[in-house]
């Protein structure tokens, strides 16, 4: 492990030597001056990744507003700011049908689309979902692969790798919603999401091992984080795939919903899911997030102090008091996410 860690200290290395410093950095971005308990002092703490995209880029454009507004991205991604009562949903719509929204160019957009939101306060859920029919995400483009030389592959596949990270590590709670198939990289997608949500006549599974590949987007290590470690093993070995019913029975989805005619069952649970997360303080809900998947990464003793560090940068948070206002006087708060 030590030789491992040595030779790659951009990855390994910095998680392994961060320490304690992982969550004083997570803190000092989230609330400036916040003084760690002693309990956590010199623990070892899992990776880094969590505490980026916390705090807004100095400077940094806001996203233009309007249910049908979209960013300046090509029309294989479309991405919705949701208005009135939906105010803060953001939905990416993935929109490639000649490639069954395969993963190629479709990268680039995403990077791009998630660099803005991480950044955006106004943020408050993000949905993930397919504007064709019948597909969420087919995942790598096996006829761009084939024309691909031994050399680039493993830069593209760390491409893939880098953006779907980046989409675990949005610091407001993400949805996938599954209404149609989920292959490969497509399911590592959506298991890069907080919640996913299927519709039962969707198909998901990491099907990397027929092509005598092993799932390179995460696959290996979030499926068994989601389902546990035989069962994980169990289809990646076998590139099982899984309907919406037999998903939602070993765990890999939340919900499961017969699809309905226009064929978007599962974007409407997810939709209704983040009309639920709305109202909640807005610096809890990240504080949260980065608690719950901070503290999987560490034993509970350590958990438990992250749990203590997050719930620290609460306190002294203007949201809170209103909370307590607002339940004094009866009425539904009106958090700022201040």
């Amino acid at each position: 492990m030590a030789a491992a860690v040595a030779a790659a200290p951009g990855a390994l290395g910095s998680l392994h030597a961060g320490g304690a410093r992982l969550v004083a950095a997570c803190s000092a971005r989230l609330c400036p001056g916040l003084r760690l308990p002693r309990s956590l002092a010199g623990r070892r703490v899992g990776p880094a990744i969590w505490a980026q995209g916390w705090v807004p880029a100095a400077g940094g454009p806001a996203p233009k507003r309007g249910y049908s507004s979209e960013m300046k991205t090509e029309d294989e991604l479309r991405v919705r700011h949701l208005e009135e009562e939906n105010r803060g949903i953001v939905v990416l719509g993935i929109n490639r049908a000649y490639g069954k929204n395969a993963l190629s160019n479709l990268i680039k957009m995403l990077s791009k689309a998630v660099d803005a939101l991480k950044s955006d306060k106004k943020v408050r859920t993000i949905i993930i979902r397919s504007e064709v029919p019948g597909i969420f995400c087919a995942g790598a483009d096996l006829k761009e692969r084939a024309k691909m030389s031994s050399s680039e592959v493993g830069p593209f596949v760390s491409k893939i790798r880098a953006v779907i990270n980046d989409i675990a590590n949005l610091p407001v709670p993400t949805i996938a919603a599954i209404d149609g198939l989920a292959l490969g990289g497509g399911l590592e997608l959506a298991l890069a999401c907080d919640i996913r949500v299927a519709a039962s006549s969707a198909k998901m599974g990491l099907v990397e091992t027929k092509l005598a590949i092993i799932p390179g987007g995460g696959g290996t290590q979030r499926l068994p984080r989601a389902i546990g470690m035989s069962l994980a093993k169990e289809l990646i070995f076998s590139a099982r795939v899984l309907d919406g019913q037999e998903a939602k029975a070993v765990g890999l989805i939340s919900h499961v919903l017969e699809q309905n005619q226009e064929g978007d069952a599962a974007y409407r649970k997810a939709l209704d899911l983040a009309r639920e997360f709305l109202p909640q303080g807005p610096v809890a809900m990240r504080v949260a997030k980065l608690a719950i998947n901070q503290g999987m990464e560490v034993d509970l003793v350590t958990g438990l102090a992250i749990e203590e560090a997050c719930y620290a940068q609460t306190i002294p948070t203007k949201d809170r008091l209103e909370g307590l206002l607002a339940f004094k006087e009866k009425r539904p708060p009106r958090y700022k996410g201040e």
